[in-house]
């Protein structure tokens, strides 16, 4: 009959071609992951086990390696340089980690708002990202030179300084303060990014809802950016932690771990145990401590944000 329904019935595939769409599916999400897993495999798990290894090993450079077992682990308590290394390390994160978050946070806060010529100052503080940290070392070297730098004579024409300063050699607080002036300026810009990304992902609707309702900008701040804010924000202070604690360039260029070591980080320990006195098997017992070390302060933080934002 004209204008009758006609119904086609649904063709439902048999078992084998089911089966056989499974597994191209399969082979083509195996395909997928093999070069992931395989630089993984190659340049993560290889060399953490290799790490593992040589760290209960007497492990010279030249010769062959002995089983010694736990003494690469005893000995680092008897290692007065690592000990000194920890507790600098563990000051300089601290430092770093408030100065770097303030600085990029307040940043991402004022560069938030589309205002003509925002664009510039945007790209202006992140710029200095774009520079290598060990370029930017030398950079900050040539800077701070106490005979060569232009530093020193403009300050002397400006009237703050008598006579030149040592400002990465002269005492241990200038050597870090350089440092940390450094890691400012090559880091602030980076952070701000990662920050001002999470700010714009929260929505504008939010905060005109708050507004109706009579809320301020410190409230809109504490009630609606900081809590939606919290991801990035731990995000960022994983990045900071993680790069203070591997701190190397900044002292191995800058300062060169002095004056008297008082800026030498772990990874410097880690250097000399292995490059200087030819010891990798205690370079590689040290760098599983400080390994585990960083698995447990970003666990650490991680379930303190968590338990923030329920």
């Amino acid at each position: 009959m004209i204008g009758a329904d006609v119904s086609v019935p649904a063709v439902i595939p048999s078992a084998p071609a089911r089966a056989v769409r499974r597994d191209r599916r399969v082979l083509s999400g195996a395909a997928y992951v093999t070069p992931t897993a395989l630089m993984v495999g190659v340049f993560f798990l290889v060399p953490l086990g290799l790490m593992l290894w040589m760290s209960v090993h007497d492990w010279p450079l030249l010769g062959p390696s002995t089983f010694n077992a736990p003494r690469n682990y005893t000995g680092i308590v008897d290692n007065a340089l690592f000990i000194d290394a920890v507790w600098f390390t563990v000051e300089y994160t601290l430092i770093i980690s408030v100065l770097l978050f303030a600085a990029a946070f307040g940043l991402a806060l004022l560069v938030q708002q589309r205002r003509p010529g925002i664009a510039f100052f945007r790209t202006a503080f992140f710029l200095p990202g774009a520079v290598g940290f060990a370029a930017a070392s030398l950079l900050f070297y040539g800077l701070l030179s106490r005979d060569l730098g232009p530093l020193n004579p403009i300050l002397s024409s400006l009237g703050i300084i008598d006579k030149p300063v040592s400002w990465v050699s002269g005492s241990p607080g200038l050597a870090l303060g350089s440092s940390v002036g450094l890691v400012l300026w090559r880091f602030t810009g980076v952070n701000m990014l990662i920050l001002l990304t999470g700010l714009q992902a929260i929505p504008t609707d939010l905060y005109e809802a708050a507004k109706m309702d009579g809320a301020g900008r410190w409230q809109q701040f504490w009630s609606i950016t900081l809590p939606l804010l919290r991801p990035t924000i731990a995000l960022v202070l994983i990045l900071i932690t993680t790069g203070s604690l591997l701190a190397f360039d900044q002292f191995f260029i800058l300062t060169n771990g002095g004056p008297d070591n008082s800026t030498t980080s772990i990874v410097m320990v880690i250097f000399r145990e292995a490059f200087t006195r030819f010891d990798l098997g205690s370079a590689a017992a040290i760098s599983v401590i400080l390994l585990l070390a960083l698995l447990v302060i970003n666990m650490l933080q991680l379930r303190v944000m968590r338990r923030q934002s329920h």
